[in-house]
């Protein structure tokens, strides 16, 4: 029965460096492709509006350094897809850039590396809105209207398999991806190879994110998943980790409103019908997963727009009264901000930790505050000295809070720093759209080239 291998070490390349030595031992199972995803809605729009990266560029380099030099000693392709957190053109090239300065470093043979672009002109969006091709709107949304596309900063178009297949088509050894769906990444070489897409697609989806198919829980660990014409096998690599049917089925529901489906570029993964047997200690079969062709070729459009500069003060509450008056001392803040600055330029945002800093509206305990508070506040506006202001202002009015039956003058707050601190500019996801096209490829233009080192 034939069969192909695929080894992830990462679920989310450089957020953590991958963990060396279950990556050996996956290594030492010699497998027919290494790949990994690099990209995460997980991060928030800042990344992508801001152009750079989330994770350090050491951490990203550690996790392609090892990954290059094993695909090159056992002569099998390597994939990146969602380079650099975003898949940005930047982060792209970013990317290729490290891939040539690693092959340079030690000296590798020549090989081929290909890549592809998914950042989409605003300006091609704008004309498709004029022509009454609507760019529709995902999870409630409205369709792209041309205000909102003016506020954006930056679009990306989520590819499917299309790239990755006429990269390999192309003969390339590393393929370096733009922002694309996780799943096709390990799906398309296996689609490419002749195996049934739903088998290929749910490939994608059990490995996308490497050791968490696994438990007990340990990130950045190697898993290797395997593909034939009747089923896809998930095995741990680490010597204390299992793939079991809960844990596969577990992370086959990961991270969506509906367990059972996943869509990509071209079509529907339905995994309502999958069975999923233990086939040894540490490996796990499934089959039986479908996949629905699309009948209407759409892509999906991640854009972020800007909303201001950004800094962030810290303040500590222990006092059982002020905790209990906590929003009075926000409501208090907030007044302060109103009298000096007016109601308009700014925004200002408190998230109470120990109340509700986590799950918000959701926090089903939300009356029932811990025993002490953090409340981090955030202060935005379009320049960093008023966005300073804001934060500065609304930190330090907690510790002047007015509250009833407070006589003292010594405050119900604590402050972590005086000061506030700059932090990373604030932006907001502007675009979760799909926009039809006619071509396959047509937002993903793709390169070839040679890494010779000298």
């Amino acid at each position: 029965m034939r069969t192909l291998r695929f080894l992830c070490p990462n679920g989310h390349l450089g957020f953590a460096p991958l963990k060396v030595p279950s990556f050996e031992l996956g290594v030492a199972n010699r497998p027919d492709f290494i790949l990994a995803d690099s990209g995460s809605d997980d991060i928030g729009p800042g990344p992508l509006g801001h152009d750079v990266s989330a994770s350090p560029r050491e951490w990203q380099e550690h996790d392609l350094e090892h990954m290059l030099l094993a695909a090159r000693s056992l002569g099998v392709p390597m994939i990146i897809g969602s380079a650099g957190d975003t898949g940005t053109n930047s982060r792209v090239a970013l990317y290729v850039s490290m891939i040539r300065d690693i092959a340079r470093r030690h000296g590798l043979a020549p090989f081929r590396i290909g890549w592809f672009h998914s950042e989409v002109d605003r300006e091609r969006l704008r004309a498709a809105i004029r022509c009454g091709d609507a760019i529709r709107g995902l999870d409630g949304r409205d369709d792209l209207d041309e205000a909102e596309l003016g506020a954006t900063s930056r679009v990306v178009a989520v590819a499917g398999i299309h790239p990755y297949v006429e990269l390999l088509d192309r003969g390339a050894d590393v393929i370096i991806g733009g922002r694309s769906s996780d799943a096709v990444i390990f799906a398309a070489p296996a689609i490419r190879a002749g195996f049934p897409a739903a088998l290929s697609y749910y490939l994608g989806k059990v490995l996308e994110c490497a050791s968490f198919c696994a438990e007990p829980y340990g990130a950045k660990e190697t898993v290797i998943g395997s593909i034939s014409d009747h089923d896809v096998q998930v095995t741990a690599m680490h010597p204390e980790q299992r793939c079991t049917v809960a844990s596969v089925a577990g992370h086959a529901m990961y991270e969506r409103s509906n367990p059972y489906f996943e869509t990509v570029a071209g079509g529907v993964l339905d995994m309502s019908t999958c069975r999923y047997e233990q086939v040894d200690e540490r490996t796990t079969r499934v089959t039986g997963p479908r996949f629905e062709p699309a009948t209407e070729f759409r892509v999906k459009l991640e854009g972020a727009a800007k909303v201001g500069e950004r800094y962030v003060g810290v303040v500590g509450i222990r006092d059982p009264y002020t905790i209990a008056h906590v929003e009075d001392v926000l409501e208090w803040s907030r007044s302060q901000l109103r009298e000096r600055l007016g109601v308009d330029g700014y925004e200002v945002h408190f998230n109470v930790f120990g109340r509700d800093g986590v799950m918000g509206d959701l926090e089903p305990l939300r009356d029932r505050p811990a025993h002490e508070l953090c409340v981090v506040v955030q202060g935005i506006a379009p320049t960093c000295a008023r966005a300073e202001e804001v934060a500065m202002i609304a930190t330090r009015q907690m510790f002047y809070a007015r509250l009833p039956d407070v006589k003292g003058t010594a405050g119900g707050a604590a402050f972590l720093l005086d000061e506030v601190m700059p932090a990373s500019p604030a932006y907001r996801w502007s675009l979760n759209h799909t926009m039809r096209v006619d071509g396959l490829l047509d937002l993903f233009p793709t390169f070839i080239d040679e890494v010779a080192p000298a």
